[in-house]
């Protein structure tokens, strides 16, 4: 069924997309967000999910229910859906968090397949091994291959209409991940969660993160949808979204208001540290943080998960009006700046521009420069790879300032691009909105954009002409390029011109 996933619009490796699920007959836009669903405790009912927050689908753990005499009875007999009472598209997971944190289950990826499409799943699991960060090579490899047998096995089950996904794992290298992401690809299976990143997470190492996932795209075609298992927490829904991640669960809405934790866009705070809610949602507008705090343990926990789901659900909104947009770039940008491991993440992300500029669309509305960081995105790198296309004069003059008669062509030379053309200045991303106040960084790009040109075009005279711009940021440019800083020599006439008058 690998048709079931549609791709409209991107930015940079996010997008906005519909997966069809066909077991339910229910169309799914992603990014989604997909709650986590306690079989036991439901702190939020999937029915007021579905009605109030707007879930399209969710997850639930299967294992769970195979297991219990309490629950497995009436999912075999009634299903899934009418069970939870939720009219979305449904995915199970397998038991292989189970069997992460307790070293064994008791079922077979067949017999836990074949038991998701006994309930009426419309996405199932098979068992997976789900290698934790940092462990040897060798281990890493060798569960990998243990996953890689049993996805074999889930394509030998028949599951009708049920999507089944293609867990991919690896661990920390990235090796590992593109290749385990390739041979997942060359199932017949239909989606494609990346595993075992839930550690990364808690441990806030975001560079590791998008190392994985950017490894693991690398081996994934464009038309397959990905899911990032326990992403939860929306402070980063938009870099998770920008390398390309489609489907988020999030447990985090619940087990946070359990621990009276409050979410937020730009981190978690405890609800005994705050004094005003931050937040504009239902539960924030009618209470304050007192009032809840002095409810009893049931209320106060239905409370928080509430308003956990709603600034987690309007981030994933915002995330897809940001792609819509063609501002995914700066969303990210604003939600980093929230915590420095996350800055880490971005600038790691930024390291992979060639790759996340397959899919970015060469125009958009606007391109903001936010930080030194922006002088790195997508648009730039892809300006300065295609500088050699340019049509060049044989003397050129790049200038901050105005033409001058001595050359065939005056250029703009504008941060961070580096050498314009004046017939492009007004073509996206040319037409950048900047700060007055520049970091070098920007000086520096533009710099490396006017060398680029110069390599491409050694039979070229060029002259580079600005105003002022920080010592030391042309030194990639060729010597044969004159460079000239017009405020300083105009400082320099000026003072011979008083020294004659005196």
């Amino acid at each position: 069924m690998r048709d079931n996933f549609e791709v409209r619009k991107y930015d940079g490796a996010g997008r906005l997309g519909k997966l069809t699920v066909p077991r339910s007959g229910v169309t799914v836009e992603t990014p989604a967000l997909l709650p986590v669903v306690n079989p036991h405790v439901q702190t939020i009912s999937p029915a007021q999910l579905e009605s109030e927050f707007g879930a399209e689908i969710l997850i639930t753990n299967s294992y769970i229910i195979y297991g219990s005499d309490q629950l497995r009875e009436p999912a075999v007999e009634e299903g899934l859906h009418e069970m939870l009472d939720f009219s979305g598209a449904i995915m199970t997971d397998s038991g292989s968090f189970q069997l992460a944190e307790y070293g064994d289950i008791d079922v077979t990826t067949e017999e836990i397949l074949q038991f998701q499409h006994t309930i009426g799943s419309d996405i199932g699991t098979p068992v997976d091994i789900p290698t934790p960060p940092d462990v040897p090579r060798e281990q890493a490899k060798s569960e990998w291959e243990t996953t890689r047998d049993r996805l074999s096995t889930a394509e030998s089950v028949d599951t009708d209409e049920m999507l089944v996904t293609a867990p991919v794992q690896g661990s920390t290298y990235p090796e590992l991940r593109e290749r385990a992401a390739r041979e997942a690809a060359e199932t017949s299976l239909d989606l494609f969660p990346l595993g075992a990143v839930v550690p990364l997470m808690n441990e806030y190492r975001y560079d590791d993160l998008v190392e994985v996932v950017a490894a693991s795209k690398r081996g994934l075609p464009e038309s397959t949808p990905v899911h990032l298992f326990g992403a939860g927490h929306p402070m980063m829904f938009a870099l998770a979204a920008a390398l390309g991640c489609d489907l988020f669960d999030s447990a985090a809405y619940a087990l946070y208001a359990r621990d009276d934790r409050y979410l937020t866009v730009r981190g978690t705070r405890h609800l005994e540290d705050l004094e005003y809610f931050p937040c504009e949602c239902a539960v924030c507008s009618a209470h304050t943080p007192t009032e809840v705090e002095q409810m009893d343990e049931d209320d106060r926990h239905r409370l928080l998960a509430e308003h956990n789901l709603a600034v987690s659900f309007g981030e994933i909104r915002r995330v897809k009006q940001a792609i819509q947009a063609g501002t995914l770039f700066e969303l990210v940008e604003t939600r980093v700046r929230g915590h420095p491991t996350l800055v880490d993440g971005y600038r790691t992300l930024l390291d992979y521009a060639e790759q996340l500029g397959t899919t970015d669309p060469i125009t958009k509305d606007s391109f903001f420069y936010l930080s030194a960081d922006s002088a790195r995105r997508p648009e730039v790198n892809r300006y300065h790879d295609r500088l050699e296309r340019l049509d060049v004069p044989e003397h050129l003059l790049i200038t901050t300032g105005q033409h001058s008669d001595r050359y065939d062509e005056s250029w703009r030379l504008v941060p961070p691009f580096g050498p314009v053309p004046r017939s492009l200045s007004d073509v996206y991303p040319l037409t950048a909105t900047r700060p007055e106040r520049l970091d070098n960084a920007a000086y520096e790009a533009a710099a490396e954009g006017v060398a680029r040109l110069v390599e491409s075009n050694p039979e070229t005279t060029v002259t580079v002409v600005h105003d002022g711009w920080p010592d030391g940021v042309f030194t990639t440019i060729s010597d044969t390029v004159e460079i000239h800083d017009y405020k300083l020599e105009e400082q320099t006439d000026d003072a011979s011109d008083r020294d004659c008058n005196s």
